[in-house]
């Protein structure tokens, strides 16, 4: 896709509408900007865009495949583009200039931003300039422009990949794959195909998560470059082919660490990942294995494999995810107070309250469920839990899985108003729960949007009401 002299119009100006409109100037012949409820765009329906006037569209995430404009579109032949799609057609144009920065793309379910930063933080110990764009952090349709980075470590949503069809990174990987933005795809099997789409082409490295079957099956399905490595990688003992653990020890029969396939690499001890663990040393298994993707993606791009160590042994979780904000005491009677925000589904909460010995958790979970069912959710966690505070204005689905699935488990059932109130509410709730050595956790399994303005402002609130929650009760 050539830009170049087309009249471009760009739908709906958030994060990656607004970068988009000023990486096309000089590029496009026109841009118009159209948005409902943004006083800065050109136009303000799409009634009012004139369709001869337009030769590409570039449309928001917020926008799914059956919205009526895109419709229209793709009746009067005009092509549909996500704004990373516009990137790669902007690297493109500029590999005729100099050489364009390549780009390792992570998707998934769940982990993507852990991955992409530890990715990020392993590529840049080596000595490249590769920050975490896309998804997170500057928009890639701007750093694609900036000539300062060696390589972009880009995070990919299942939205963005929808309305992009060019890829052909350097390396990419699928995190996991489950349930999730049913609504917007149309369906489980469009979602993973959407998903799948970063495997394109694919040139140095192919990294894969083995413990996932449908994950293994889109890889082996793959058509990558020839001479691309496909790498495996496990929460167990791996086979020639990937990267696992064995004994305390990440070990590589890959091949990525520089070896031939088969022959094993002692990676690091797991003793040595002290951010990605609890107190008692053991380590997140969900945080081990984004850590492992992220070594072979990483290692495959071009890295140090000793700097990648080290970044890897060093890096600790962004905000909101399996954070311990506060807790009252200390060692092993402590009662910790720990956000995961981000866990906004089912598949990221599962991950987090697996992470946890049975009856050690006070569970804060709800919000708006998008249509989910929890029943797998709380049959497979429900050894963990000593209790339950839900919130959320659609607490139903949650409510009847806990009722059905777990039904020895106490329940304490938080009223949606005043909005303002909720999470003072809610951990007021855990608290009169917990007891010496158990933890607060908030894994919500669902979105935020009812209460909150995101997840990280209902991670922040909660993280407040802890903390004089702990105040309080230290000086009693």
């Amino acid at each position: 896709m050539d830009v170049n002299g087309k009249r471009v119009l760009v739908a709906g100006l958030g994060v990656s509408g607004r970068s988009a409109v000023q990486a096309l100037q000089g590029h496009a012949k026109s841009v118009t900007s159209v948005d409902e409820h943004s006083a800065a765009a050109d136009l303000h329906s799409f009634d009012q865009v004139d369709w001869n006037q337009v030769d590409l569209v570039m449309a928001s995430p917020v926008f799914n495949p059956r919205t009526p404009f895109i419709l229209h579109a793709r009746q009067a032949g005009i092509p549909v583009v996500s704004e990373v799609e516009l990137a790669w057609a902007l690297r493109a144009r500029a590999a005729r200039t100099g050489r364009p920065a390549p780009w390792i793309g992570i998707t998934g379910t769940n982990g993507k931003t852990s991955t992409t930063q530890m990715t990020s933080a392993m590529m840049t110990a080596s000595g490249f300039d590769a920050p975490a764009v896309g998804n997170i952090g500057k928009a890639v349709s701007q750093a694609v422009l900036d000539p300062a980075h060696d390589v972009l470590c880009v995070e990919l949503s299942s939205f963005q990949l929808h309305f992009t069809d060019s890829l052909s990174l350097a390396c990419a990987a699928i995190t996991n794959l489950a349930a999730d933005h049913l609504d917007w795809h149309g369906g489980f099997e469009a979602y993973a195909a959407d998903k799948a789409k970063i495997y394109h082409g694919v040139q140095r490295a192919l990294v894969y998560n083995a413990d996932d079957r449908q994950v293994s099956a889109i890889a082996d399905a793959a058509r990558p470059v020839t001479g691309c490595l496909k790498v495996g990688f496990t929460l167990g003992r791996p086979a020639p082919g990937q990267i696992g653990v064995r004994d305390g020890w990440i070990i590589d029969l890959s091949g990525v660490s520089g070896g031939p396939v088969g022959q094993e690499e002692r990676i690091a001890p797991l003793s040595d990942l002290a951010g990605l663990s609890e107190p008692d040393g053991s380590v997140y298994p969900h945080l081990l294995a984004d850590a492992l993707c992220a070594f072979a993606l990483a290692l495959g791009a071009g890295a140090d494999r000793a700097d990648a160590v080290g970044a890897m042994a060093a890096f600790r979780p962004g905000d909101h995810r399996i954070e311990t904000v506060t807790q009252l005491g200390t060692g092993s009677d402590a009662i910790r107070f720990v956000d995961d925000s981000k866990a906004t589904n089912a598949h990221a909460a599962r991950a987090s309250l697996s992470s946890y010995r049975p009856g050690s958790v006070i569970w804060i979970a709800g919000g708006l469920a998008k249509g989910t069912r929890f029943d797998e959710l709380v049959a497979s966690q429900a050894d963990c839990l000593a209790a339950v505070v839900v919130i959320g204005q659609d607490p139903e689905p949650i409510m009847e899985a806990l009722s059905s699935q777990a039904p020895q488990v106490p329940v304490t059932r938080v009223e949606p108003k005043p909005a303002d109130t909720v999470m003072e509410r809610a951990v007021r709730a855990a608290g009169e729960y917990a007891q010496p050595g158990q933890v607060v956790l908030l894994a919500p399994a669902c979105a935020s949007m009812d209460q909150f303005r995101s997840y990280a402002d209902r991670g922040k609130a909660f993280a407040r009401q802890a903390a004089v929650w702990v105040d309080g009760h230290a000086a009693v």
